[in-house]
C-alpha cells in the first residue's frame, strides 16, 4: 500500500565502493535518522538510481539518487514488505 508519492529532497550517508553512492546506508527524513537494514532492490536509469530500502523503523522507502545534481530524493513511503 502506498502512502506518499512526491520526491522530497533528503541527506543520505551512502557506503562508496567501486562506485559512488553504490548503495545507501543512512538517511534523514525530517528529523528523524534512519539506518537502511537491507536494500531490498535497485534499478538505475540514465540519470538516475533507485533503491527499494527496509529501513530501521520497519517501513521501506524508495530513494532515488540523482548522478547529475549529486542529490538524495525519498521519492515513496511503502508498508513494510
Amino acid at each position: 500500500m502506498q502512502k506518499e508519492s512526491r520526491d522530497i529532497e533528503i541527506e543520505v550517508v551512502a557506503y562508496s565502493g567501486y562506485k559512488a553512492n553504490e548503495r545507501p546506508m543512512y538517511f534523514v527524513l525530517g528529523m528523524q535518522k534512519m539506518e537502511v537494514k537491507s536494500v531490498l532492490d535497485r534499478w538505475y536509469g540514465p540519470e538516475h538510481d533507485y533503491f527499494k530500502v527496509h529501513a530501521d523503523n520497519g517501513r521501506v522507502y524508495i530513494l532515488k539518487w540523482n548522478r547529475i545534481l549529486d542529490a538524495w530524493f525519498m521519492v515513496k513511503i511503502l508498508d513494510g514488505d
